[in-house]
Parts: C-alpha cells; structure tokens; sequence
C-alpha cells in the first residue's frame, strides 16, 4: 500500500481522532505533532480521492478522545504531587488492554512500519501539560516522582523515587545488628519470643540512624546499604563503616545533612554515630555492594596454658601473607551454603598485651573470618592461630576499626 491507501484502509476501521491517525505514522517526518500529522494526512486523503472533507469525528474507537482530556488529567497530577517536594518528574501510562490491543491490530493488519504506541504520545502530551502548570523539569532517567495515568480507573497513581545519602558509620555499642531482623519465631508477626515487637534485636544500626532520617525526609522506611558488615557482637571504631541510606517515598527532598548528621548522632549518642558525606544515588550502592574492600580488625585473644608474646608473634609470621581455607564457620552454617572458601591474610601482628590478653590487629582480605583464623573452627579453618600454637585459642572482644573505601589502599598502607 502506498500511503493515501493506507490512511483510507485506517479509516475504514471506525471514526478516529487526528491524534490516533497520526500516531499509526509517528515516525515518519519531523516537527510536527500526532494531531498535526493525522489532519494532514485526512486532508491529503480526501484532496487524494476527490472526496469532501469531513473533518475529525467527535469520536474515536482507538482512545476514546482521551487527547481531549490532557489538560484535566495534568491538573490532577499537579494536584497528586501537591506537598511532595520535587524538581524532576515522569508521566507514565497504564493502557488498557483494549486500548492497546486496537492499535496493535491495526498495526498488525497493515503491516505498519512507523507507529507510536498511544502511552508515548500521552506521557509527553500530559508531561508538557504538567510543565506548564507548575515549572518542573521533565527527567527521563532518575525522575524525582512518577505519576501514572490510570486510563481504565480514571486516576493518577504517584511513585515516589528514592532518595541516597552517603556517609560513615560508627557502632559503639556491641549486640547491635547493622540491619533490622524480624523474629525468627514469628517472622515479624509478633510473640512471646520477641515480645510482640516482631524483631529479633531491639534496635539496628539501621534504625538508630533511620529513625531521624524517616522524620527528616518525611519518608516511609529507610534502608541501610553497608560496605560489608561486622558481628553483631563486633564494635565498628576507627573511621567508621562506608555506608549509603536509602530513603522510601520521601515528601521531602532539600534536607541539611549536616544537621541530619548532628540529630543522628544526638538520638543514637554512646551506641552509634554517623560522619555524613553526601548526597548519593542507586548506582553507587550497587558499587558499594559489589566492592571488596579490605578491613582491619583489632582483636582480643585469649590462649590456653602459658605462652609468651615472642612465641605469639612468632607464630603471627607463619601467617601473615598466608592464603587461609575456610569452609564455612558452624555459628553461621545455619544461613551460609557450606563452601571452603579461600581468603588472605593481608597482614597479621600483636602490638602487646590488654587485661591479660593478647592484642592481635589484622588486615585481612573481604570475606576473612577473624575469629575462626584464631580459634580454627575444630579444624575448619586452616592454617589457623591455634593449629599452629597447638593450644586453643579464642577471640574474646573483636572491633572493626578500618574499612577501606574502594581503590583506597587505606588497610595497605598505600593512602
């Protein structure tokens, strides 16, 4: 078919607007709208076949005239988004099936090379509509809202995007978990277990810094990201825990961080702190996640039976460098797959004695587990400090006091 043949094979479907008409060729040509491409080309069709020109019909069975309406339906996003504190924003479409499969028909039967879907033309009608009315910026990457147009029930849905921070943590307090953990009696349902509370702990890293940042940002939840994380019974000392707090449907968007940062570190003040650094984004936690940072523990040992602090660093040298096998520890078989996994030890020394014990500082590869390098997990990790000392050995405090940020070298001594 050429084109006049296609237009008249259009409309023999059924009366249709000049939006719908046009959009069957959206890709063809530039610098003009669909409701401008499809009078053109009714025009051109009844100049074509010598017919009189009946202009746009009051109905369409493609949309339903639903380009009649842009106006009203941008004055209900602006009135959805109202109070939610935003720069950018994105109008999505939800079509109804029938909507959707009637142009696809057509497109189908006629073998439509340069169609634009009905949800493009609506996003972008609506979305320089909404623009108009209120000055905000359309961003088609990381909008600060989202507001779908519900076609089949007449209304606007809002998505809120995220919003990222980034910063250091610090946990003074040990039995802390980083994250939230429901109760694994109840799964968070609540019972005796966990008195009603649903969780396991009754407080996180995660929440002690949250609670202010919910409040702050006016937001729903908030996620912790960590670089990694420490025992629960493990303080995080030195400087701190690279992390990134996710903030869920935030109506608030233009916060101080620095005053953030200070009533964190008021509310959460002797068990946790925070250093914050700055504004953040998704993919930086997927970085952060992906990153395997070495770490320095400083840790209290204690051995069984008489040994001196030479014969300790003695046996320090045999590991220092050594590539350590651990199969996975019994205290986390429970939640681990039971893998032998093979983790370096960066660099290994005792500095001297504390209260009796060893003090044993290590930097060691992600994924290194400190305490069974000590205690040899009854021969799951080898070498170990114990294997080697032919003595038990445990760990009897462990802080975390260096977590390096990714290409540092912090731990290596190469910042």
């Amino acid at each position: 078919m050429d084109l006049i043949e296609t237009v008249g094979a259009i409309l023999e479907y059924g009366p249709i607007c000049d939006h719908c008409l046009g959009r069957f060729f959206g890709k063809r040509s530039f610098g003009l709208s669909n409701d401008e491409r499809g009078h053109a080309l009714r025009t051109a069709y009844a100049l074509v076949k010598n017919e009189p020109f009946a202009g746009e019909p009051d109905e369409c069975w493609v949309c339903g005239r639903l380009f009649d309406h842009v106006d009203l339906w941008a004055e209900r996003v602006v009135a959805a988004v109202e109070g939610i504190e935003h720069a950018t924003f994105l109008v999505g479409t939800r079509v109804p099936p029938l909507m959707a499969e009637s142009e696809e028909m057509v497109w189908s039967d006629l073998s439509l090379a340069d169609p634009e879907p009905l949800k493009s033309e609506a996003n972008r009608e609506v979305g320089k509509a909404v623009s108009a009315l209120n000055g905000k910026v359309v961003d088609f990457k990381r909008p600060d809202v989202v507001a779908i147009l519900n076609l089949a029930e007449d209304r606007v849905e809002i998505e809120i995007n995220p919003v990222y921070f980034r910063g250091r943590y610090f946990k003074y307090e040990r039995g802390i978990p980083q994250t939230h953990w429901d109760c694994r009696v109840c799964g968070g349902k609540g019972c005796e277990r966990c008195n009603f509370t649903g969780k396991m702990y009754a407080d996180s890293v995660e929440e002690l810094i949250g609670k202010s940042a919910m409040e702050a940002f006016d937001a729903e939840n908030a996620v912790l990201h960590g670089a990694g994380r420490e025992d629960i019974d493990a303080r995080m000392i030195g400087s701190g825990r690279p992390f990134v707090m996710e903030m869920m449907n935030p109506r608030k968007r233009d916060v101080d961080l620095a005053e953030l940062e200070a009533e964190i570190n008021r509310y959460a003040e002797d068990r946790v702190g925070v250093k914050l650094t700055g504004w953040s984004s998704h993919s930086e936690v997927e970085t952060l996640k992906s990153n395997k940072a070495h770490k320095k523990y400083r840790i209290l040992v204690e051995v069984g039976g008489e040994i001196s602090i030479d014969e300790l660093r003695s046996a320090l040298v045999l590991l220092n460098g050594a590539v350590i096998h651990q199969r996975t520890p019994q205290r986390v078989a429970h939640r681990r797959a039971d893998l032998i996994r093979d983790r370096q030890v960066i660099d290994i020394q005792s500095p001297g004695m504390q209260d009796g014990r060893f003090v044993i500082e290590v930097v060691g590869e992600a994924g290194l587990y400190i305490k069974e390098l000590v205690s040899g997990d009854s021969g799951r990790t080898n070498p170990s400090l114990a294997g080697i000392l032919g003595k038990d050995a445990h760990v009897t405090s462990l802080d975390v006091v260096l977590v390096e940020e990714p290409g540092s070298g912090e731990c290596n001594g190469t910042s």
